[in-house]
Order: structure tokens, then sequence, then C-alpha cells
């Protein structure tokens, strides 16, 4: 396939009447993020484009991947389930037993080698502009959104790079960076991410970390960017495996590689003391509490003279990026097989998607229900789950209301729920000791129906 990057999705978007451009003036405090999540939670779901943008000569891009067709067209799928087939074939070539160590051999692999980064030229697109924050149209997403600490404006989707002290083992997160002056950010990573990691690093040096920040590039790199890898694959190397070719980047003054094409890259370098994150109206619904969070210094900005600035809104779903959590589902798949070959289909709820909530379609469960759900529960991705549903292989996950209806036709409320901690296990498969013949319909009077059905007056 043939890899895209941010500027030929758009165009492609508008191609394929994906895109919807605002030409009324917005603010970016808050008006952006409500015209997004209206649209996100439409039947006329479709990315969004605002051309003018109060207090900005920038532009502002929303919902870029908030469908499956439009998430399937920034990572070269016909449907987001095709992406399991291409992981499959993958890890079939790695060696490894477990689906950990085929991950962690994959950065080595042949296919590893050929998708890792190429170094270029620095763009000529790129120009450096005065250290000023405030020249970007960063939105502001809920009323709450940085207090007490700030301003509540964050960047959304950034494309956080950092590396180790050596130069080594690049990561590229996606966490959310807030502005707190005009040239401070304060930088909100997990303290198992890639990212804190490096800094602990750099802090046993006595030495800042640089970091750089890009926003656009290609769509697979913001994808990977989402995604739990192991250490030993960078983010880089594996959105090259997923677009077919290797993503080609630059190196910033500070060492760190940045994508050719993004839109703008500000660079940086950690400062020794934390700062308040600031309340943030995440995924969940609710405000998440303001924490302790890493402060950047920028030293440089550079960005193109027309940048088209990206950014994601949260919320209570459906939102964009419970499309980006659902294509990880489908990886996800891949490597679940591996462990479990019992399984064979899985999907992820929105309503639970951040919460790790599955129903996972499994063969040959018969009187083994305990024995899978405990298997599934033994790998990293769904160990702390908030809720796990198994059904019979001939169960879609995907039918959300057909897998509810399993549930209530084949759990026994005492023995098929299994509650550990914060999470539920429920095993909604046929029992052992079932005796009930399911309803079938005749195969052949379906076909007559199908084939009939506009003679009885329905349209199809």
């Amino acid at each position: 396939m043939k890899s895209i990057n941010f500027r030929h999705f758009i165009d492609l978007l508008k191609t394929c009447e994906e895109l919807h451009s605002v030409t009324a003036e917005v603010d970016p405090e808050l008006e952006i993020a409500a015209i997004t999540d209206r649209v996100c939670k439409s039947q006329q779901n479709l990315a969004l484009l605002f051309d003018a943008v109060k207090g900005s000569i920038f532009r502002v891009m929303t919902n870029l991947y908030g469908s499956e067709h439009r998430l399937s067209l920034a990572l070269g799928v016909e449907k987001l389930s095709d992406l399991t087939e291409r992981f499959d074939s993958i890890l079939a070539k790695l060696q490894g037993l477990t689906a950990l160590e085929k991950l962690a051999s994959l950065a080595a692999s042949t296919d590893g080698s050929t998708a890792a980064p190429i170094l270029c030229d620095p763009p000529a697109e790129l120009h450096e502009t005065a250290i000023d924050l405030n020249i970007l149209p960063v939105i502001r997403t809920h009323p709450l959104d940085g207090q007490p600490e700030h301003g509540g404006r964050f960047l959304t989707l950034p494309l956080v790079i950092t590396a180790d002290p050596e130069g080594n083992g690049w990561n590229c997160g996606m966490y959310r960076a807030a502005l707190v002056a005009l040239d401070r950010l304060v930088i909100k990573w997990s303290s198992s991410s890639g990212a804190a990691l490096h800094a602990a690093a750099w802090a046993t040096h006595g030495v800042p970390m640089p970091v750089a920040i890009a926003l656009g590039g290609p769509p697979a790199l913001t994808f990977a960017a989402t995604l739990p890898l192991p250490a030993a694959l960078d983010e880089f190397t594996f959105a090259g495996l997923l677009q077919g070719e290797p993503v080609k980047v630059f190196s910033c003054a500070n060492g760190l590689p940045a994508p050719l094409d993004a839109e703008i890259v500000i660079e940086g370098y950690l400062e020794p003391e934390s700062s308040g994150a600031g309340l943030f109206g995440n995924h969940s619904g609710y405000y998440s509490p303001s924490e302790p969070a890493a402060t950047v210094k920028v030293t440089s900005i550079k960005l193109r003279s027309d940048m088209i600035l990206p950014a994601t809104v949260v919320g209570r779903p459906p939102m964009e990026d419970c499309w980006l959590a659902r294509a990880g589902g489908c990886l996800l798949l891949s490597l679940l097989k591996i462990d479990v070959p019992e399984v064979v289909a899985l999907h992820q709820p929105f309503a639970g998607i951040f919460h790790g909530a599955a129903i996972i379609a499994v063969r040959n469960a018969a009187g083994r229900g305990g024995k899978l759900i405990a298997a599934i529960r033994k790998t990293p991705w769904f160990a702390k789950a908030k809720l796990l549903v198994i059904v019979d292989d001939e169960q879609v996950p995907a039918d959300e209301a057909g897998a509810l209806w399993r549930i209530m036709n084949n759990v026994n409320w005492k023995e098929d729920m299994i509650i550990s901690g914060g999470s539920l296990s429920i095993d909604a498969t046929r029992k052992a000791s079932e005796t009930r013949t399911a309803i079938k319909a005749d195969a052949g009077v379906t076909e007559l129906v199908e084939k009939r059905w506009k003679e009885y007056g329905f349209d199809r």
C-alpha cells in the first residue's frame, strides 16, 4: 500500500465528501469543541475544518479519524477488521511462542528493519518563528479544563517525542500538553509511559531531557502513538509497518526526530520542577483531577505558513478517540489469538472501551468458560478490563444486543460471573449440561424470502 500523510489525507476526505468546512468565525474557547461534540454524536458525522478561528490566522482540524470509514482510509484498509489480518501475517513470521515474545522480536526482524524511519533533510515548508505559543489556535474543550492551574487550552493530538540519554529507544506518545506561558507547556504522561522512563533516565545524568512535539504527520504515526507498544518497538517503526513504507523524519536541533510532513514542530527541554496539569474532561465523561505533570521549556517553534492544527475532542462516547481505540482492539485480537487460540473475534463497546471492556467470541467453550476467562485475564491487555464477556463463536461480538441476549439466556448468576477486585467477567457461552435446542430458521425459506422481499412491498 502507499502511505498517506496529513495533507494528502485531508484532500482524500474532500474527494470522498467526508469533510465539512466551517467558514463562519468560531471561537477556540469551547465553541469548536461544542460543534465537534455535536457532530461526533450525529448522523452527519464528518471531519471538520475550521477556516476562520477567532484570534488566529491558522485553521483547526477536528474529528479526522472519527468514523470507521475515515480511519480505514487513513490506515489504508477497507475496514478496520482488516488490520487484524495484516497484523496476523506480520506476527506469523516472528520468533517467539507468546504474543509478548513475538512483539519483542518485531523491531529486530526483517519487517521491522525495513520499516525503520528514514532520516531526511529538514523540510523547506517548516519555518522558524518567534517563541510564542499563543499564536496557535489551541482549543479549550470543557468549561472546567485547566482549573485551578491554568486556562485549560490543551494540545490534544500531539506526537510527544523523547529518547534515552544515548539517543536511542525513541518514544512517540500521545500525551496532552497544556499551554501555560508563551514558552512553557505542561505535559501529562503516566508514570509507566515511555516518556516517563526516559525522563527518569535523564534525571540520573543530571541533564535536561530534550522533547519534541509534532502535530500532523502520517496518520499511521498518530495511530501508533496511541498504542501501548513495548519499549523495544518504537512508534515510528510500527507506523512504517502499518503504512507499508518507512516514516520519513528529520532531525531537530535538540537531536530528536520529527515527521517530515508535520504541520508544526515544537522543541524544548524538560524542566526539573513539575507543574499542576489542571483538570481535564477526559474520555470517561468526567474530569480527571489536577496532578503533577512535566514542564517543558520551549526553545524552538517551526511551522508551515498555512499551518492546520489538528485537535481531538474527548468526552462521553461516541467520540473520535473511540475509533482509534477500536482500531487498536483489532491489533489486540491478533495478539490475543496467539496466547488463547480459542479466541476468534473481539468487540469493544464504545460505552466501556477505555475501561478495557470487551465481548470476546471463543470456540469449543462448553464446560471450559472459566478456564478461558482465566487465560484471557492472564494477558496484559485484559488483566484489568472492567468487564469481560465471552460468548460462543457463532455469536458476532459486535452484535451487542445479541451478546446481551446470550447473557440473559446462558448465564447462571451464581456460577458464571467472576468478580475480582474491580473487574467483572461473565461466561455467556453454552454449558456442557446444555439440553435446549436453539431455534434456527429454515435455510431454504430464508433464501426464498430474501429473493421475494420486494414482492412483499418492502424496500431492501
